[in-house]
């Protein structure tokens, strides 16, 4: 889909789930053959024209100041992470010369010492698309060995998707797959001529009737921090708590620590999946090292 008709699609959906009496529009006696705003509606709400609001929809070559966007961002009702997604889209379609995404990222050696030196808490760092660019030895086995993954393989949704494992350790799957494809949405905003993003949004709409179905329902969302219960098959159902770092000189990679309630049970079945980790045949020389040929 092109950037023009992701924001169209983007501002119709918006559009259609505001509720007009909710918006503080006066009452309207005419028929409303869809749900939500006219686009007059939102055009009223925004304090701009009609026949503006319809060239923005329309995915128009034109230059809405910041304060526009903000306007209709109000009226549309939008959350942070739908703010950051309009404006992405909005900036695809006036740019001249589209950035070019490169294909492969790299970590710091500083953060893999990082990695390391945070052993007792699961950690991994997503670069674009939900690429997994690092895990330590406990994310690795709270998860899965993305290290034992080819690289173009290594990737976050495309195991919550494909893997049945996945599926299995989640007890909340649906739930947090559905956080991935609107991660995804936000990410190919900001990088529309990324090829390696489309390559997996195809594989993943030909492998996944959810996939396609939450892509197609056109959600964004910002992982910035929440919670996972997991039915982990060495330990038990825990619960972690997850916090996000975008990194300083790269926005495009974001640590995810995970942690757990002190005291809990969760707490205890963490402590000894990392007992087990190091007693297991082959970890006990395991680190967050880069794998070769990264």
């Amino acid at each position: 889909m092109s950037v023009n008709r992701e924001l169209a699609d983007f501002l119709r959906r918006a559009r259609s789930k505001v509720d007009p009496a909710r918006a503080g529009l006066p009452p309207d006696d005419r028929i409303r053959r869809v749900p939500g705003l006219r686009r007059e509606e939102v055009a009223l709400l925004a304090g701009v024209s009609t026949d503006y609001y319809t060239r923005l929809e329309q995915g128009r070559r034109i230059t809405p100041s910041d304060q526009v966007l903000d306007a209709v961002a109000n009226a549309l009702d939008l959350d942070d992470a739908g703010r950051t997604y309009l404006r992405e889209l909005v900036g695809a379609t006036t740019r001249t010369t589209r950035r070019r995404a490169p294909s492969v990222q790299r970590v710091r050696p500083g953060l893999y010492q990082l990695l390391d030196s945070l052993d007792g808490n699961p950690v991994l760092i997503l670069g674009r698309r939900t690429d997994v660019l690092a895990a330590n030895r406990l994310a690795r086995a709270l998860f899965t060995d993305f290290d034992a993954m080819p690289p173009r393989k290594r990737n976050y949704s495309r195991w919550m998707f494909l893997d049945p494992a996945a599926r299995d350790l989640f007890v909340d799957w649906a739930e947090h797959a559905r956080t991935c494809v609107e991660s995804l949405r936000l990410d190919l905003a900001a990088n529309p001529d990324d090829p390696l993003a489309r390559d997996l949004l195809a594989t993943l709409s030909e492998h996944s009737g959810e996939f396609r179905a939450w892509w197609d329902a056109h959600g964004v969302y910002q992982r910035t921090f929440g919670s996972k219960t997991l039915r982990h098959p060495v330990v038990g159902e825990l619960t972690v708590e997850f916090e996000t770092f975008t990194m300083p000189g790269d926005n495009d990679q974001t640590m995810f620590v995970y942690t757990t309630e002190p005291g809990t049970a969760s707490r205890e079945a963490l402590n000894l999946l990392a007992s087990w980790t190091l007693t297991r045949p082959g970890t006990d020389q395991e680190t967050a090292t880069p794998p070769p040929g990264r």
